[in-house]
């Protein structure tokens, strides 16, 4: 090893000598280094001596170290044997006091006597005062000094305890002197019995007892406190000791939470004064005196009774929770009846909308702490959709009877033999729409009430109510106008009202797109409204058609008197038309835009073409050019007179319908038979609808054209076919040929077009 230990030193010294060896060649590879040796060598001996310093300063601190954990170590090695002696001298004391122990049994038994007879003395003036503290308590309960009553009823109760828990100690089976003792006290019980209806007739009536005597609430508080305090003391004892004094626990506290909570229920259930049979608004005047109350109650709990708990009851909050269960009980029950539909909306606004609100719940007077976000629903959500479901299968009866009674009722109206009112701008109109929508509004207000989602429900019930009401209500237009052709005087005021129906389809629709835009969030048109629309402008034009059947039906003899040896002779019936025609228009003015306008274009089209027919059913052959001369001026006269009528009713150009009898009677007037055909081609060329039988019936009213001249003139315009696609308004479509006008040369199995 001393080999190994210099030969290990030899190489450190070596190793040492080397890095010498190195740093002195770098200090002095130049020759002027050489004058810095001396300095060298005296910044070496600084660090080896710094070196050195540090080196001595450690190994001394280590040393110290080790001589005080050498020292510790010895100290704990003496306390250790020191420890080891005294366990040695205390196992032989107990091992020789097993036998003093036990010789100490009668010591034992003496001091447990000793005690309980301590505990006798101790209650001895209570025991032999027991009857008379009895009825001191009694007294004292029925005067309702219940803090003092308690403070008796707590001497009592410890007395007997300690004398039980006693007995209980000394012999545990002895069940004859626990049933002594009971049966000494026996009234305890009876006074603790009572003094607790006591306590609960006070909590019953708190929110009135806070407001008259409040100290009355603070001492039932403060006697709760006392027995809850006993109880754990007890409930303690008996985990150390088996004992347990009857009547424990009484958990008064407990009992005091359900008195409050049937408190609460019992002025919840007390709000329904009324029934349906004795008031209609019995649910609502219910709701009212419900949300009074609550908040009322609510507010004297955070003003007043809060004052009479203790802190940690966190009374408001219990009372809080106390009257929101209560009321869900109660509306749950409400909920189960058989509602009403009004009814219904009733008790849902103030489930989801009035609880929640301002005016209950979330009141300012409540307010830090009443946090109505945490509250729990009232209803379930499915008792809610079940409601919802409910309601709208209830009013889509109702409406639909609602509907059918308004229309029975504007039914008679349209009987009457007066005219129907007028709007403030003069157009007839029954009560019917108003009627509609108004109850329409009245469920859509209430709708809005509960919720969005809700209200555009109801909306899309009352216009598919709608839909099928207008299905009913065009069947009767039709039939009060088939009614009226059986007896043409009756109902007298048939026109007016057949107005008023055309313009209530107009007052529909506006009123439609009232109750959209006011209760629907939605602008997108659906495919019912589609089909609302379509039936309203359906039942305006049929009422405007039926309107004209009326006036063609007083105009069917004048026009029958058109193109017939009369009328050339000299005839009013064109003057007695448009007067006829006028005075209708008079009545017609009344319609609503755009079926007013509608009306006039299309009466003023169908005498046109009542003219037209007269003109092809050739009523009259001119004999010569003095009669087809006649009979042409009075044709343009009266084109002129249909003009002047029609431009005076619609206030625009009505030339081109009555431009067709003047291009006729151009035809009529011609008197060089050679120019026929040019003449006809102008006409053919105005009116390319017109027909290869128009024609033909033309010139056999013109009475002057040989057969070989009419082939001749259909045959060369058939060569030249004008288009029809590019017409507008044909006039000659809708007008048929009798077959008789046909001569053998023109007819033909089907009518064709001259294209």
């Amino acid at each position: 090893d001393c080999e190994d230990m210099q030969c290990l030193n030899w190489t450190s010294t070596s190793e040492a000598v080397a890095t010498a060896v190195q740093r002195v060649a770098g200090m002095l590879q130049r020759s002027d280094q050489l004058d810095k040796v001396e300095q060298y060598r005296r910044r070496e001996a600084r660090k080896k001596a710094s070196v050195e310093a540090r080196l001595k300063a450690a190994i001394q601190s280590q040393l110290d170290g080790v001589r005080t954990g050498l020292t510790q170590l010895h100290n704990a090695l003496c306390d250790v044997k020191d420890i080891q002696n005294s366990l040695a001298d205390v196992s032989k004391d107990w091992r020789q006091s097993i036998n003093t122990i036990e010789n100490l049994k009668d010591v034992k038994d003496a001091v447990v006597q000793h005690s309980q007879l301590a505990s006798a003395v101790e209650n001895l003036k209570n025991i032999f005062s027991v009857p008379e503290i009895v009825r001191e308590t009694h007294d004292l309960i029925e005067q309702g000094e219940l803090l003092q009553a308690h403070r008796k009823l707590m001497d009592l109760e410890c007395s007997r305890d300690d004398l039980m828990y006693e007995q209980y100690r000394m012999d545990s089976k002895n069940v004859h002197d626990m049933n002594l003792i009971r049966g000494y006290f026996g009234q305890v019980q009876g006074l603790s019995e009572e003094l607790s209806k006591q306590l609960w007739m006070v909590l019953q009536r708190a929110m009135v007892t806070v407001r008259r005597d409040p100290t009355m609430l603070v001492s039932v508080v403060r006697i709760i406190e006392r027995e809850e305090k006993i109880d754990r003391k007890m409930l303690d004892r008996k985990k150390q000791t088996g004992f347990i004094p009857p009547g424990r626990p009484k958990c008064w506290k407990n009992r005091m939470n359900e008195v409050l909570e049937g408190t609460v229920s019992a002025r919840i259930e007390s709000t329904q004064s009324e029934t349906r049979e004795s008031d209609k608004m019995w649910l609502v005047r219910l709701l009212e005196i419900t949300r009074k109350y609550v908040l009322d109650d609510l507010t004297v709990v955070k003003n007043l009774m809060v004052q009479c708990f203790p802190p940690h009851y966190n009374t408001f909050q219990v009372f809080f929770d106390l009257y929101h269960k209560s009321v869900s009980a109660r509306v749950q029950e409400l909920a189960a009846e058989d509602l009403e539909a009004n009814e219904i909306v009733s008790l849902l606004t103030w489930v989801l909308n009035t609880y929640k609100s301002v005016d209950m719940m979330g009141h300012p007077d409540l307010q830090p702490e009443c946090d109505v976000k945490q509250l729990e629903p009232l209803l379930p959500q499915h008792v809610v959709d079940d409601l919802l479901g409910k309601y709208l299968k209830t009013f889509t009866s109702n409406i639909t009877g609602w509907l059918r009674k308004a229309l029975e009722t504007d039914k008679k109206d349209w009987q009457k033999e007066t005219e129907p009112e007028a709007d403030q701008d003069g157009y007839y109109q029954t009560t019917l729409p108003a009627i509609a929508f108004q109850m329409f509004e009245q469920n859509l207000q209430v709708a809005a009430q509960i919720n969005e989602t809700f209200k555009e429900q109801v909306l899309r019930v009352c216009l598919k109510q709608m839909n099928s009401f207008l299905v009913r209500y065009r069947e009767e237009a039709i039939n009060y106008k088939e009614e009226h052709l059986k007896d043409r005087q009756l109902p007298q005021c048939y026109v007016q009202y057949m107005i008023a129906i055309i313009n209530n389809c107009q007052t529909f629709k506006e009123s439609i797109n009232s109750l959209k835009r006011k209760y629907s969030q939605s602008t997108e048109p659906t495919q019912n409204d589609a089909a609302i629309d379509k039936l309203l402008n359906e039942v305006a034009r049929e009422g405007c058609q039926f309107l004209l059947d009326e006036v063609f039906l007083d105009l069917e003899h004048h026009l029958n008197a058109l193109l017939t040896r009369k009328w050339l002779t000299g005839s009013h019936a064109v003057d007695t038309i448009c007067v006829t025609v006028e005075d209708y228009f008079n009545d017609f003015a009344k319609i609503k835009k755009p079926y007013n306008q509608e009306m006039t274009s299309k009466a003023h089209r169908r005498v046109v073409v009542e003219y037209l027919k007269a003109i092809m059913q050739k009523r009259i052959s001119f004999k010569n050019a003095d009669e087809r001369k006649e009979g042409a001026d009075r044709m343009m006269k009266e084109a002129e007179q249909f003009k002047f009528l029609f431009r005076k009713l619609s206030g625009e150009d009505t030339d081109r319908l009555c431009d067709a009898i003047a291009a006729i009677a151009e035809v009529f007037k011609l008197t060089d038979p050679a120019l026929l055909y040019l003449e006809v081609s102008t006409l053919v060329s105005k009116y390319p609808d017109i027909r290869e039988e128009h024609i033909v019936a033309l010139l056999a009213v013109r009475g002057d054209a040989s057969r070989d001249m009419r082939q001749m003139i259909i045959e060369t315009l058939n060569q030249n076919k004008p288009s029809t696609s590019s017409v507008s308004q044909p006039v000659f479509r809708d007008i048929t040929v009798p077959s008789n006008t046909m001569t053998a040369m023109t007819s033909m199995t089907v009518p064709k077009l001259l294209k």
